[in-house]
């Protein structure tokens, strides 16, 4: 008997921000939808996003993302659209809820982790819920990551 092999479930990542796990401790992942026209959807396809910067804001019990940089789409013209405007988020009325108690009552931030294509070809957002850390808890991140380092060449190196 044969057995059929799972199709893998390929994200395509278009933006990261890798900062993001250095100086916040991510307590919890959120994926959400993002309101984009055609030249953004256009734009991120050609992968020159940059999230480094942005942050998600609860207004008027919507979530908002803001500071976000798509770069305008070259073959758009007089249509393009504009490159650090806020985007709406689209998540379940619940999630958006508890989001925003945690920000407003638990002093939390929303950080984007990243913008990829799900299997569907729509573009979403892996949203963190975090809480920034300490310069003590950076240093503390450091010498773990140097220590793990230094470690996987010791195994490396005696077998």
């Amino acid at each position: 008997m044969v057995t059929k092999a799972r199709p893998t479930t390929v994200k395509k990542i278009v933006a990261e921000n890798r900062k993001a796990r250095y100086n916040y401790e991510i307590l919890d992942t959120y994926e959400a939808g993002l309101v984009l026209t055609g030249t953004e959807v256009k734009s991120l396809r050609e992968g020159k996003a940059n999230i480094a910067e942005s942050y998600a804001s609860d207004e008027d019990g919507e979530l908002w993302l803001i500071n976000s940089y798509l770069p305008e789409y070259l073959q758009a013209n007089r249509f393009n659209h504009e490159t650090r405007r806020r985007r709406k988020l689209l998540l379940s009325r619940r999630e958006i809820h508890r989001l925003r108690v945690a920000i407003n009552r638990e002093g939390m931030t929303l950080v984007p982790l990243k913008i990829y294509f799900n299997d569907k070809g729509r573009a979403k957002l892996e949203l963190a819920l975090a809480k920034g850390k300490k310069l003590h808890d950076k240093r503390e991140t450091e010498k773990e990551r140097d220590w793990n380092r230094q470690k996987g060449r010791l195994l490396r190196e005696r077998g």
